[in-house]
């Protein structure tokens, strides 16, 4: 969360919902943008269009997988290889699954072990496609993450700018009259 409105890609001084307060902006999610502050501007069907389009890659994909695994057969390597390659893809798309749920709800605390995580959750891509399918279900993937961050960014410049209300100089002017009384 940025109240740097240049950071966020909007104008300066605008806000979600076309006001000209200053404040901290939302951050924009991928496929909905800011849509899913106020879930206008055709949320429900980026929701829908996210939720069939991650089915229909892990669908897709699941095909190129069984084609590359009847190469496998085709080229005679072994049940071992085979049974081998199937485990891989398996446990990598549970690890895959497990790392973007997680992803969606927190950021990760070492983002150096998530680089290090992103070879085998590119193996893991079907894992990652449901999570994909699955979480826009029941909101805009990572929409929870971003809505906590946001409302709590928000209540802090509030609490900010309430707290800090008129002029500071003539507070001070105001105490030194006092206290220099005789």
């Amino acid at each position: 969360m940025s109240e740097n409105s240049e950071a966020s890609g909007t104008p300066s001084g605008s806000t979600t919902s076309g006001g000209s307060t200053p404040g901290p902006q939302p951050e924009p999610l991928r496929f909905f943008g800011t849509t899913w502050v106020d879930h206008d501007g055709g949320y429900g069907l980026r929701r829908a269009g996210a939720a069939v389009g991650s089915l229909a890659a892990a669908v897709a994909s699941c095909f190129v997988l069984r084609f590359a695994y009847e190469g496998l057969e085709i080229a005679e390597v072994g049940s071992l290889v085979g049974m081998l390659v199937v485990l891989m893809f398996a446990v990598c798309s549970a690890i895959a699954f497990r790392r973007t749920w997680d992803g969606f709800s927190r950021r990760p605390a070492d983002p150096s072990r998530e680089d290090s995580l992103r070879g085998l959750k590119s193996i893991g891509f079907i894992g990652s496609l449901l999570a994909y399918f699955f979480r826009s279900l029941l909101e805009a993937p990572g929409e929870k993450l971003r809505r906590t961050e946001y409302e709590t960014a928000l209540a802090q410049y509030v609490k900010r700018r309430s707290t800090r209300t008129g002029n500071p100089a003539a507070r001070r002017s105001a105490k030194g009259k006092r206290t220099g009384r005789k």
